[in-house]
């Protein structure tokens, strides 16, 4: 706690020297240095219009909805085969290779044979979304289990506890701090896919006559050429994103009050 202060000033300072350099970079003058990329200021005022607008928030909803649901469809079943390839090596001679085989592709590679296979592009946004979290639950899941120590397990199995014993009192808890790292990265992998999935699937939901995302958002600014509005739906991604890490490490507290949080 002593050192929160510190750090926010070192944060506030290192923003606005950021937004100072955009703005002298931008703004016609001896410091200019592209005419391309709107000043501060510009994205600030737009900003302040798109506030009132309810395309935006229906453009968060939907985006910050589809993240919500993929990343807790891949939380779950992350967790699920994580802790299942780790205690029964059957299944896991079963499974990792063809999950080995099958993790190194990029979600956004899934986007043209989801929106084939599923029957709406709802459906294969997040599925997309699913893929990007899940993989790395299932690998920090994994390594978190085989992480923890064999005496422990000895200890166990010499005092008479059985396989359920171990799991509750030993596997599990002992994957749990893996389990939150996973899904805080996992989260910030969501976010990227979704932009990304809905720039290239078309927003799905605008299909329909409503927002389709903070992607589509963004695509239709470039279409249009409104620069200050494409900054404006990075930035809105960066700020999800943020919130979305700020919360899960809030969660990872509460749920893991024995380690020592610098």
């Amino acid at each position: 706690m002593r050192r929160a202060g510190p750090e926010i000033l070192c944060g506030l300072v290192s923003v606005t020297v950021f937004l100072l350099f955009w703005e002298a970079a931008s703004t016609p003058g001896a410091w200019q240095l592209t005419e391309v990329i709107p000043p501060p200021s510009t994205v600030l005022r737009r900003w302040s219009e798109l506030l009132w607008s309810p395309d935006y928030w229906r453009s968060w909803t939907v985006t910050t909805s589809r993240v919500l649901v993929g990343f807790a469809i891949a939380v779950v079943l992350g967790v699920a085969l994580g802790l299942l390839m780790a205690v029964n090596r059957t299944l896991y001679g079963i499974a990792f290779p063809t999950f080995e085989v099958l993790r190194p592709i990029p979600p956004l590679a899934w986007v043209p044979a989801s929106i084939i296979f599923w029957p709406t592009q709802e459906l294969s946004i997040t599925f997309v979304i699913f893929l990007g979290a899940f993989t790395t639950m299932v690998i920090n899941v994994l390594g978190g289990a085989r992480a923890i120590d064999l005496r422990y397990f000895q200890a166990a199995r010499s005092m008479g506890s059985g396989a359920w014993d171990i799991f509750r009192r030993i596997t599990f808890p002992g994957t749990v701090p893996s389990i939150l790292v996973g899904a805080e990265v996992g989260m910030g992998i969501t976010w990227a896919i979704v932009v990304a999935g809905e720039m290239i699937a078309g927003g799905g939901a605008s299909l329909s006559g409503t927002a389709g995302g903070l992607g589509y958002f963004i695509w239709t600014s470039y279409v249009g050429s409104s620069f200050p509005d494409i900054i404006v739906g990075m930035f809105s991604i960066g700020i999800g994103g943020f919130l979305s890490s700020a919360a899960l490490r809030a969660i990872g507290k509460l749920a893991t009050p024995y380690l020592r949080q610098r």
